[in-house]
């Protein structure tokens, strides 16, 4: 399996492919960093040699934040928010969509699986 910014890639795929193994690198990210290095985006990662490797280690580690990096940022900018108070970071503190999305319905992945309040008693049954 060939290695690239610390992540081991699917060496059976298509170079294409196997680079978006690597956090913070998507489909786009991976065709121009191949246009860059000269590389055909349909070899397949174990067809590599090791310079080819090298230049793509050295194209992605210059000029992309990826990994571990990447992670550190996203949760710092989440942390600013949050020690802001802003709106956004509020609703990541509740655990609630942060991008506008309804919440009545349709917010399960957020909010986790549901849970039922019992409903409150007419006076009728509360007579007997």
């Amino acid at each position: 399996m060939p290695r690239i910014a610390g992540v081991d890639i699917p060496a059976n795929k298509q170079i294409v492919v196997a680079l978006t193994y690597i956090y913070g690198v998507g489909r786009h990210t991976s065709e121009r960093v191949l246009a860059e290095a000269g590389i055909e985006r349909n070899v397949r990662a174990r067809d590599l040699g090791e310079n080819e490797l090298a230049t793509l280690n050295s194209i992605i580690d210059k000029n992309h934040k990826v990994e571990g990096h990447l992670r550190r940022s996203v949760l710092q900018d989440i942390q600013r928010l949050k020690d802001i108070s802003s709106w956004r970071g509020l609703r990541h503190r509740r655990g609630l969509p942060v991008r506008g999305q309804r919440t009545r319905t349709n917010a399960r992945t957020r909010k986790g699986p549901r849970k039922t309040v019992a409903g409150r008693k007419s006076i009728k049954e509360m007579a007997h």
